[in-house]
């Protein structure tokens, strides 16, 4: 018999142990699971008449577990998920996040993926906790960076993959594939691998990062449709390309010299590109010269030909007053500019008084200074 039990016990009444009275519970006492318990049978008696094994307790029992078994087929999906919904173990459809209904277990299950979530993974480095610095710290993983380019140079690069599921492949996504984020990494490094090793270390190392990283991406997504994935990689970002840590300072004082010759190599085609318009320019001015002055030279002597052609026929009509005529003409256009004077010394030229003038056609003597100027003008 418990000790609560006894009456008075050998140590007087109420719940006392040999060390005196027990400790007292502070404040209300909870309820009782036992009494609990029995009120509820209580009600539930007189609830059903003729109590629980009669004919309309027990159909009360089975509706309520029908009632509450299909009530367990609602489900929610959040934000990031989607639902699948599998019948005896057949995906049937997929639901949209927000309150949904299948049909209770075992006829209907749901899996909730989170389809609409992009994920990340690190090729090459790690994310490792610093407790000095208060937070994480990225370590180069050697193993998985280090690759060999097709010029057999050897490369470090690290690289992050960006992939989700596609929403028309959550079914295959649940049921081809087993280890989602290895299958990534592991398809993503050998895409990598095999783009490094078609390719030169220097337009790697310049600016050939984005050509190799939808390179990679393609052939990426190619493998996974492949398998049957259902993921989508949305990008591949190459974060850093650089030779290994024991050569990259020979690496740098090629990449400093190559980055001087290609700016030479721009000097000299500024230069260019200034010199030659211009030489272009005066070659052209001096061509469209020439060909001026070919035209003028051409419309001249059809011009003087066509005069000749002009005389000539006037001349066969008259010789005689057409030559007279031209030798007119070209007397007058010879002395037309001298500064002579001819006449002849017929009667017509009696009245003339012929003048020599000497003072203009002595030379002209600069005007002398000084006493001997003077002296002479004495």
């Amino acid at each position: 018999m418990p000790w609560k039990n006894q009456g008075g016990g050998p140590w007087g009444s109420g719940p006392k142990g040999p060390w005196g009275s027990g400790p007292q519970p502070v404040g209300p006492r909870p309820p009782d699971l036992e009494d609990l318990l029995r009120r509820g049978q209580d009600r539930l008696q007189q609830i059903m008449p003729g109590g629980y094994f009669s004919g309309l307790g027990i159909t009360l029992i089975i509706l309520l577990i029908v009632v509450f078994w299909l009530l367990s087929g609602f489900f929610r999906v959040q934000s990031e998920e989607l639902g699948v919904v599998l019948r005896f173990g057949k995906h049937v459809r997929t639901v949209q996040p927000g309150l949904n209904y299948h049909l209770p277990y075992p006829i209907e299950t749901v899996l909730l993926p989170k389809a609409l979530r992009v994920n990340t993974i690190s090729i090459g480095m790690t994310l490792i906790e610093d407790p000095a610095r208060r937070g994480r710290s990225i370590r180069d993983v050697p193993e998985e960076s280090l690759m060999l380019t097709g010029d057999e140079n050897i490369v470090d690069v690290d690289f992050t993959v960006l992939w989700r599921i596609k929403p028309d492949g959550v079914g295959d996504f649940l049921f081809n594939i087993q280890n989602p984020e290895g299958t990534v990494k592991a398809v993503a490094e050998s895409a990598m691998r095999e783009v490094i090793g078609r390719s030169q270390i220097q337009p790697i190392l310049t600016g050939a990062r984005n050509v190799t990283e939808q390179g990679v991406q393609e052939l990426i997504q190619r493998t996974l449709d492949s398998y049957g994935a259902g993921i989508q990689i949305t990008q591949v970002q190459m974060q850093k390309v650089d030779p290994p840590a024991q050569v990259i300072d020979a690496f740098r004082d090629v990449q400093a010299a190559r980055a001087n010759q290609e700016q030479l190599q721009n000097e000299a085609q500024t230069y260019a590109n200034q010199v030659v318009p211009q030489a272009r320019g005066r070659a052209a001015k001096i061509l469209q010269d020439a060909e001026g002055y070919k035209e003028q030279a051409v419309a001249e002597a059809k011009g003087q030909s066509a005069r000749f052609l002009k005389i000539y026929d006037e001349y066969r009509k008259a010789p005689d007053v057409t030559r007279e005529r031209i030798y007119l003409e070209t007397m007058e256009r010879v002395l037309g500019g001298a500064d002579k004077l001819v006449y002849d010394g017929g009667p017509s030229g009696q009245g003339v008084v012929p003048y020599l003038p000497l003072p203009e056609l002595a030379p002209k003597r600069a005007p002398m200074t000084g006493p001997q100027s003077s002296g002479a003008n004495r």
